[in-house]
Protein backbone atom coordinates (compact mmCIF):
# COMPACT_ATOMS: atom_id res chain seq x y z
CA UNK A 1 0.00 0.00 0.00
CA UNK A 2 1.06 3.05 -0.74
CA UNK A 3 2.87 5.15 2.60
CA UNK A 4 3.39 1.59 3.78
CA UNK A 5 7.05 1.51 5.13
CA UNK A 6 9.28 -1.59 3.65
CA UNK A 7 10.78 -4.21 5.63
CA UNK A 8 13.40 -3.44 8.64
CA UNK A 9 16.73 -3.79 6.76
CA UNK A 10 19.02 -6.56 7.62
CA UNK A 11 22.01 -5.49 9.51
CA UNK A 12 24.57 -6.44 6.99
CA UNK A 13 22.51 -7.21 4.37
CA UNK A 14 22.58 -8.84 0.83
CA UNK A 15 21.94 -5.79 -0.75
CA UNK A 16 21.42 -5.93 -4.97
CA UNK A 17 23.13 -8.10 -7.52
CA UNK A 18 24.15 -5.30 -9.63
CA UNK A 19 26.03 -3.32 -6.42
CA UNK A 20 27.70 -7.45 -5.58
CA UNK A 21 29.18 -7.02 -8.78
CA UNK A 22 30.39 -3.50 -8.50
CA UNK A 23 32.21 -4.30 -5.34
CA UNK A 24 33.75 -7.22 -6.44
CA UNK A 25 35.31 -5.39 -9.50
CA UNK A 26 36.50 -2.31 -6.77
CA UNK A 27 38.16 -5.54 -4.58
CA UNK A 28 39.91 -6.63 -7.43
CA UNK A 29 41.60 -3.47 -8.30
CA UNK A 30 42.29 -2.54 -4.43
CA UNK A 31 43.74 -5.65 -3.98
CA UNK A 32 46.60 -4.98 -5.96
CA UNK A 33 46.81 -1.52 -5.01
CA UNK A 34 46.77 -3.41 -1.61
CA UNK A 35 50.04 -5.24 -2.40
CA UNK A 36 51.67 -2.59 -4.58
CA UNK A 37 51.01 -0.72 -1.53
CA UNK A 38 53.05 -3.35 0.92
CA UNK A 39 55.68 -3.46 -1.74
CA UNK A 40 56.05 0.47 -1.21
CA UNK A 41 56.43 0.46 2.58
CA UNK A 42 58.54 -2.40 2.66
CA UNK A 43 60.88 -0.73 0.27
CA UNK A 44 61.12 2.41 2.26
CA UNK A 45 61.78 0.44 5.32
CA UNK A 46 64.22 -1.82 4.05
CA UNK A 47 65.82 1.23 2.35
CA UNK A 48 65.50 3.86 5.51
CA UNK A 49 67.55 1.20 7.40
CA UNK A 50 69.78 0.31 5.29
CA UNK A 51 73.73 1.81 4.56
CA UNK A 52 71.76 3.99 1.92
CA UNK A 53 69.35 5.46 3.72
CA UNK A 54 71.56 8.94 2.66
CA UNK A 55 69.90 8.78 -0.39
CA UNK A 56 66.22 7.80 0.67
CA UNK A 57 66.41 11.13 2.39
CA UNK A 58 67.69 12.95 -0.49
CA UNK A 59 64.88 11.53 -2.79
CA UNK A 60 62.10 12.61 -0.59
CA UNK A 61 63.85 16.15 0.00
CA UNK A 62 64.71 16.74 -3.25
CA UNK A 63 62.33 19.46 -4.77
CA UNK A 64 60.79 20.00 -8.14
CA UNK A 65 57.76 22.24 -9.45
CA UNK A 66 57.39 26.15 -10.82
CA UNK A 67 59.25 28.52 -7.92
CA UNK A 68 56.90 31.28 -9.41
CA UNK A 69 53.68 29.53 -8.39
CA UNK A 70 54.92 29.19 -4.68
CA UNK A 71 54.53 24.80 -5.73
CA UNK A 72 58.46 23.91 -5.62
CA UNK A 73 58.13 21.16 -3.11
CA UNK A 74 59.59 18.50 -2.02
CA UNK A 75 59.12 14.93 -3.49
CA UNK A 76 57.27 13.76 -0.14
CA UNK A 77 54.99 17.07 -0.46
CA UNK A 78 54.01 16.26 -3.56
CA UNK A 79 52.90 12.50 -2.64
CA UNK A 80 51.08 13.45 0.43
CA UNK A 81 49.50 16.59 -0.70
CA UNK A 82 49.10 15.88 -4.38
CA UNK A 83 48.66 12.36 -5.23
CA UNK A 84 46.67 11.32 -2.27
CA UNK A 85 44.53 14.28 -3.68
CA UNK A 86 43.96 11.49 -6.57
CA UNK A 87 42.85 8.98 -3.71
CA UNK A 88 40.43 11.22 -1.88
CA UNK A 89 39.14 12.07 -5.27
CA UNK A 90 38.01 8.51 -6.15
CA UNK A 91 36.49 8.38 -2.42
CA UNK A 92 34.41 10.79 -2.90
CA UNK A 93 33.46 9.44 -6.49
CA UNK A 94 33.10 6.37 -4.29
CA UNK A 95 30.98 8.19 -1.54
CA UNK A 96 28.42 10.04 -3.70
CA UNK A 97 28.40 7.53 -6.22
CA UNK A 98 27.19 4.97 -3.27
CA UNK A 99 24.12 7.27 -1.48
CA UNK A 100 22.80 8.50 -5.19
CA UNK A 101 22.67 5.46 -6.85
CA UNK A 102 23.83 2.18 -5.09
CA UNK A 103 22.10 0.37 -2.25
CA UNK A 104 22.93 3.54 0.40
CA UNK A 105 20.31 6.05 -0.95
CA UNK A 106 18.20 4.12 1.28
CA UNK A 107 18.56 5.95 4.72
CA UNK A 108 17.81 2.58 6.29
CA UNK A 109 20.31 0.83 4.60
CA UNK A 110 22.96 3.72 4.90
CA UNK A 111 22.52 4.46 8.70
CA UNK A 112 24.56 0.91 9.66
CA UNK A 113 28.09 1.71 8.19
CA UNK A 114 27.99 5.55 8.41
CA UNK A 115 27.05 4.92 12.06
CA UNK A 116 29.89 2.13 11.86
CA UNK A 117 32.38 5.17 10.76
CA UNK A 118 31.37 7.27 13.40
CA UNK A 119 31.91 5.69 16.32
CA UNK A 120 35.22 4.07 14.50
CA UNK A 121 35.89 7.62 14.78
CA UNK A 122 35.21 8.88 17.89
CA UNK A 123 36.33 5.37 20.39
CA UNK A 124 40.30 5.57 18.62
CA UNK A 125 40.41 9.26 19.48
CA UNK A 126 39.19 8.91 23.38
CA UNK A 127 41.84 5.87 23.18
CA UNK A 128 44.13 8.31 22.59
CA UNK A 129 43.57 11.36 24.45
CA UNK A 130 42.86 9.05 27.45
CA UNK A 131 46.51 7.71 26.91
CA UNK A 132 48.50 11.25 26.45
CA UNK A 133 46.06 13.60 28.65
CA UNK A 134 47.72 16.54 29.22
CA UNK A 135 50.52 15.43 26.59
CA UNK A 136 50.48 15.25 22.89
CA UNK A 137 47.13 15.61 22.08
CA UNK A 138 47.13 16.87 19.06
CA UNK A 139 47.83 13.61 17.50
CA UNK A 140 44.07 12.83 18.63
CA UNK A 141 43.36 12.04 14.63
CA UNK A 142 46.13 9.67 13.92
CA UNK A 143 44.38 6.57 14.62
CA UNK A 144 40.86 7.23 13.27
CA UNK A 145 41.50 6.02 9.81
CA UNK A 146 40.85 3.02 7.87
CA UNK A 147 43.10 2.01 4.95
CA UNK A 148 40.96 0.90 1.65
CA UNK A 149 43.63 -0.53 -0.11
CA UNK A 150 45.27 -2.47 2.61
CA UNK A 151 41.61 -3.73 4.30
CA UNK A 152 40.43 -4.77 1.68
CA UNK A 153 43.55 -6.46 0.40
CA UNK A 154 43.35 -8.16 3.62
CA UNK A 155 39.80 -9.11 3.34
CA UNK A 156 40.39 -10.63 -0.41
CA UNK A 157 43.16 -12.96 1.01
CA UNK A 158 41.19 -14.16 3.66
CA UNK A 159 38.19 -14.31 2.78
CA UNK A 160 37.40 -15.30 -0.76
CA UNK A 161 33.89 -17.12 0.06
CA UNK A 162 33.40 -13.83 2.37
CA UNK A 163 29.66 -12.98 1.69
CA UNK A 164 29.42 -9.79 -0.15
CA UNK A 165 27.27 -8.03 2.19
CA UNK A 166 30.48 -8.17 4.31
CA UNK A 167 32.36 -6.31 1.84
CA UNK A 168 30.41 -3.94 0.96
CA UNK A 169 30.06 -3.02 4.53
CA UNK A 170 33.82 -2.43 4.78
CA UNK A 171 34.20 -0.56 1.48
CA UNK A 172 31.56 2.24 2.30
CA UNK A 173 32.89 2.14 6.36
CA UNK A 174 36.45 3.04 4.75
CA UNK A 175 35.00 5.34 2.44
CA UNK A 176 32.55 7.49 4.79
CA UNK A 177 36.00 6.94 7.35
CA UNK A 178 38.35 8.57 4.63
CA UNK A 179 35.62 11.53 4.19
CA UNK A 180 35.29 12.06 7.93
CA UNK A 181 39.46 12.17 7.98
CA UNK A 182 39.66 14.78 4.95
CA UNK A 183 36.72 17.32 7.24
CA UNK A 184 39.44 16.61 10.12
CA UNK A 185 42.31 17.71 8.39
CA UNK A 186 40.89 20.64 6.63
CA UNK A 187 39.05 22.04 10.33
CA UNK A 188 41.39 20.94 12.91
CA UNK A 189 45.04 20.38 10.78
CA UNK A 190 44.74 24.31 8.74
CA UNK A 191 47.85 25.94 10.86
CA UNK A 192 47.09 28.94 8.49
CA UNK A 193 44.25 30.02 6.25
CA UNK A 194 44.69 32.80 3.27
CA UNK A 195 40.89 33.83 2.00
CA UNK A 196 41.85 35.00 -1.07
CA UNK A 197 43.53 31.63 -2.51
CA UNK A 198 40.66 30.21 -1.13
CA UNK A 199 37.76 32.24 -2.61
CA UNK A 200 39.42 31.87 -5.86
CA UNK A 201 39.47 28.24 -5.91
CA UNK A 202 36.08 28.12 -5.99
CA UNK A 203 36.14 29.86 -9.33
CA UNK A 204 37.72 26.55 -11.42
CA UNK A 205 35.79 24.62 -8.75
CA UNK A 206 32.76 26.10 -10.15
CA UNK A 207 33.98 26.06 -14.00
CA UNK A 208 34.80 22.19 -13.63
CA UNK A 209 31.35 21.49 -11.94
CA UNK A 210 29.20 23.18 -14.78
CA UNK A 211 31.69 21.21 -17.29
CA UNK A 212 31.07 17.58 -15.63
CA UNK A 213 27.25 18.65 -15.31
CA UNK A 214 26.99 19.22 -18.76
CA UNK A 215 28.78 15.88 -19.48
CA UNK A 216 31.63 16.98 -20.54
CA UNK A 217 34.72 14.21 -20.73
CA UNK A 218 37.52 16.08 -22.60
CA UNK A 219 40.46 15.76 -20.09
CA UNK A 220 42.21 19.27 -22.02
CA UNK A 221 39.45 21.03 -20.32
CA UNK A 222 38.91 19.42 -17.38
CA UNK A 223 42.32 18.51 -16.15
CA UNK A 224 43.61 22.40 -15.95
CA UNK A 225 40.50 23.11 -13.83
CA UNK A 226 41.37 20.79 -11.42
CA UNK A 227 44.94 21.00 -10.93
CA UNK A 228 44.01 25.04 -10.43
CA UNK A 229 41.56 24.21 -8.12
CA UNK A 230 44.06 22.08 -6.37
CA UNK A 231 46.71 24.66 -6.70
CA UNK A 232 44.42 27.41 -4.91
CA UNK A 233 43.65 24.90 -2.05
CA UNK A 234 47.04 24.35 -1.61
CA UNK A 235 47.95 28.20 -1.80
CA UNK A 236 44.99 28.69 1.24
CA UNK A 237 46.64 26.71 4.09
CA UNK A 238 43.82 24.53 3.86
CA UNK A 239 45.16 20.73 2.72
CA UNK A 240 44.92 20.38 -1.26
CA UNK A 241 43.46 16.93 -0.71
CA UNK A 242 40.47 18.41 0.07
CA UNK A 243 40.26 19.91 -3.17
CA UNK A 244 39.90 16.18 -4.85
CA UNK A 245 37.16 15.29 -2.25
CA UNK A 246 35.52 18.69 -3.85
CA UNK A 247 36.06 17.80 -7.40
CA UNK A 248 34.89 14.47 -6.79
CA UNK A 249 31.25 15.38 -5.42
CA UNK A 250 31.02 17.59 -8.41
CA UNK A 251 30.87 14.58 -10.69
CA UNK A 252 27.09 13.48 -11.44
CA UNK A 253 26.35 10.03 -10.72
CA UNK A 254 22.98 9.48 -12.41
CA UNK A 255 22.99 9.39 -16.53
CA UNK A 256 21.12 12.75 -18.41
CA UNK A 257 17.91 11.86 -19.08
CA UNK A 258 18.37 13.62 -22.42
CA UNK A 259 21.59 11.30 -23.33
CA UNK A 260 21.00 9.46 -26.31
CA UNK A 261 22.89 6.79 -25.12
CA UNK A 262 22.76 4.34 -22.47
CA UNK A 263 26.32 5.46 -21.27
CA UNK A 264 27.19 4.90 -17.40
CA UNK A 265 27.20 8.22 -15.67
CA UNK A 266 30.02 10.38 -15.69
CA UNK A 267 30.72 9.60 -12.12
CA UNK A 268 31.05 5.50 -12.92
CA UNK A 269 33.36 6.99 -16.02
CA UNK A 270 36.11 8.73 -14.18
CA UNK A 271 36.02 5.67 -11.32
CA UNK A 272 36.89 3.68 -13.92
CA UNK A 273 39.31 5.58 -15.15
CA UNK A 274 41.03 6.83 -11.77
CA UNK A 275 41.01 4.16 -9.55
CA UNK A 276 43.36 2.08 -10.89
CA UNK A 277 45.84 5.24 -11.11
CA UNK A 278 44.76 5.87 -7.17
CA UNK A 279 45.51 2.36 -6.34
CA UNK A 280 48.34 1.33 -8.90
CA UNK A 281 49.69 4.63 -8.15
CA UNK A 282 49.27 7.69 -6.01
CA UNK A 283 48.75 5.19 -2.76
CA UNK A 284 52.05 3.03 -3.36
CA UNK A 285 54.15 5.81 -4.26
CA UNK A 286 52.60 7.56 -1.02
CA UNK A 287 53.74 5.24 0.98
CA UNK A 288 57.30 5.07 -0.52
CA UNK A 289 57.70 8.52 0.49
CA UNK A 290 56.11 7.96 3.55
CA UNK A 291 56.58 5.35 5.47
CA UNK A 292 60.93 5.06 5.51
CA UNK A 293 61.05 5.47 9.40
CA UNK A 294 64.62 4.70 10.68
CA UNK A 295 63.69 2.11 13.39
CA UNK A 296 67.56 1.46 15.19
CA UNK A 297 67.10 -2.32 15.83
CA UNK A 298 65.48 -3.34 18.77
CA UNK A 299 66.10 -0.88 21.50
CA UNK A 300 64.94 1.88 18.50
CA UNK A 301 61.77 -0.13 18.48
CA UNK A 302 61.70 -0.01 22.27
CA UNK A 303 61.99 3.60 22.78
CA UNK A 304 59.43 4.29 19.67
CA UNK A 305 56.55 2.26 21.46
CA UNK A 306 56.91 3.50 25.06
CA UNK A 307 56.55 7.07 23.79
CA UNK A 308 52.52 7.59 25.12
CA UNK A 309 51.83 9.21 21.24
CA UNK A 310 52.58 5.37 19.98
CA UNK A 311 50.82 3.83 22.89
CA UNK A 312 47.56 6.23 21.92
CA UNK A 313 48.17 5.20 18.22
CA UNK A 314 48.53 1.57 18.80
CA UNK A 315 45.53 1.40 21.53
CA UNK A 316 43.20 3.42 18.93
CA UNK A 317 43.83 1.37 15.94
CA UNK A 318 43.93 -2.36 17.90
CA UNK A 319 41.05 -1.66 20.60
CA UNK A 320 39.02 1.34 20.05
CA UNK A 321 38.73 1.03 15.93
CA UNK A 322 37.03 -2.48 16.85
CA UNK A 323 35.11 -1.44 20.35
CA UNK A 324 33.72 1.51 18.19
CA UNK A 325 32.63 0.19 14.87
CA UNK A 326 31.00 -3.01 16.82
CA UNK A 327 29.56 -0.39 19.52
CA UNK A 328 28.18 2.09 16.79
CA UNK A 329 26.69 -1.30 15.05
CA UNK A 330 25.08 -3.09 17.71
CA UNK A 331 23.65 0.73 18.87
CA UNK A 332 22.55 1.38 15.10
CA UNK A 333 20.78 -2.37 15.21
CA UNK A 334 19.34 -2.33 19.01
CA UNK A 335 17.69 1.06 18.30
CA UNK A 336 16.64 0.24 14.85
CA UNK A 337 15.13 -3.11 15.23
CA UNK A 338 16.89 -3.84 12.56
CA UNK A 339 18.11 -7.88 12.46
CA UNK A 340 21.08 -9.66 11.28
CA UNK A 341 21.03 -11.12 7.95
CA UNK A 342 20.60 -14.68 7.78
CA UNK A 343 23.81 -16.48 7.99
CA UNK A 344 25.88 -14.20 9.53
CA UNK A 345 26.71 -13.39 13.16
CA UNK A 346 28.20 -10.71 15.29
CA UNK A 347 31.74 -12.35 15.13
CA UNK A 348 31.66 -11.48 11.32
CA UNK A 349 30.88 -7.54 12.15
CA UNK A 350 33.50 -8.39 14.93
CA UNK A 351 36.25 -9.18 12.41
CA UNK A 352 35.23 -6.22 10.33
CA UNK A 353 35.87 -4.10 12.54
CA UNK A 354 39.15 -5.36 13.64
CA UNK A 355 40.46 -5.18 9.88
CA UNK A 356 39.04 -1.37 10.14
CA UNK A 357 42.18 -0.98 12.87
CA UNK A 358 44.21 -0.91 9.38
CA UNK A 359 44.85 2.14 9.29
CA UNK A 360 47.68 3.00 7.37
CA UNK A 361 47.49 5.81 4.23
CA UNK A 362 45.27 8.57 6.22
CA UNK A 363 46.75 7.96 9.39
CA UNK A 364 50.40 8.50 8.31
CA UNK A 365 49.36 11.74 6.59
CA UNK A 366 47.72 13.05 9.59
CA UNK A 367 50.93 11.98 11.63
CA UNK A 368 53.07 14.51 9.50
CA UNK A 369 50.56 17.04 9.60
CA UNK A 370 50.45 16.49 13.76
CA UNK A 371 53.91 16.47 14.44
CA UNK A 372 56.17 17.47 11.09
CA UNK A 373 59.60 15.92 10.52
CA UNK A 374 60.88 15.35 14.22
CA UNK A 375 61.52 12.31 16.41
CA UNK A 376 57.85 11.99 17.38
CA UNK A 377 56.72 11.76 13.96
CA UNK A 378 58.76 8.70 13.38
CA UNK A 379 57.21 7.41 16.46
CA UNK A 380 53.79 7.65 15.01
CA UNK A 381 55.21 5.86 11.78
CA UNK A 382 56.04 2.83 13.85
CA UNK A 383 53.16 2.81 15.76
CA UNK A 384 50.99 2.67 12.68
CA UNK A 385 53.02 -0.05 11.57
CA UNK A 386 52.55 -1.97 14.42
CA UNK A 387 49.07 -1.29 15.13
CA UNK A 388 48.10 -2.15 11.65
CA UNK A 389 49.88 -5.46 11.30
CA UNK A 390 48.52 -6.37 14.93
CA UNK A 391 44.75 -5.25 13.93
CA UNK A 392 45.22 -7.47 10.30
CA UNK A 393 46.86 -10.22 12.42
CA UNK A 394 43.81 -10.42 14.81
CA UNK A 395 40.85 -10.06 12.18
CA UNK A 396 42.79 -12.66 9.99
CA UNK A 397 43.00 -15.36 13.26
CA UNK A 398 38.74 -14.26 13.92
CA UNK A 399 37.64 -13.97 10.10
CA UNK A 400 39.90 -17.62 9.29
CA UNK A 401 37.08 -19.36 12.05
CA UNK A 402 34.51 -18.44 10.08
CA UNK A 403 35.70 -19.64 7.22
CA UNK A 404 33.55 -22.53 6.47
CA UNK A 405 30.20 -20.52 6.93
CA UNK A 406 31.81 -17.90 4.40
CA UNK A 407 32.57 -21.19 1.62
CA UNK A 408 28.73 -22.37 2.40
CA UNK A 409 27.20 -18.83 1.78
CA UNK A 410 29.68 -18.56 -0.82
CA UNK A 411 28.40 -21.45 -2.73
CA UNK A 412 24.61 -20.12 -1.99
CA UNK A 413 25.04 -17.04 -3.42
CA UNK A 414 26.23 -18.21 -7.01
CA UNK A 415 23.62 -20.75 -7.57
CA UNK A 416 21.63 -19.58 -10.72
CA UNK A 417 19.49 -22.40 -11.67
CA UNK A 418 17.44 -20.10 -14.48
CA UNK A 419 20.65 -19.50 -16.24
CA UNK A 420 19.74 -16.25 -16.46
CA UNK A 421 23.50 -14.85 -15.04
CA UNK A 422 21.83 -13.37 -11.99
CA UNK A 423 21.92 -15.74 -8.50
CA UNK A 424 18.81 -16.88 -8.00
CA UNK A 425 19.78 -15.93 -3.96
CA UNK A 426 19.30 -12.03 -5.46
CA UNK A 427 15.58 -12.64 -7.11
CA UNK A 428 13.82 -13.75 -3.80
Amino acid sequence: MPGTPGPTPAVLGRGTWAEARRITEVLRKETVGGVLLLAGTLIALCWANSPWSGGYRAMIGWAVGPAALHLRLPLATWAADGLLAIFFFVAGLELKREFVAGDLRDPRRAAVPVAAAVGGVIVPALCYLLVNLGGAVRGWAVPTATDIAFALAVLAVIGRCLPSSLRTFLLTLAVVDDLMAIVIIAVFYTAHLSVLPLLAALVPLGLFAVLVQRRVRSWWLLLPLAFATWALMHASGVHATVAGVLLGFAVPVLVSERSPRPDPGLAEHFEHRFRPISAGVAVPVFALMSAGVTIGGAAGLRSALTDPVAIGVVAGLVLGKPVGILLATWLTARFTRARMDDGLAWVDVAGLALLGGIGFTVSLLIGELAFGDGERAGHVKVAVLVGSLAAALLATVVLRIRNRTYRRLYEAERVDRDNDDVPDVYQR
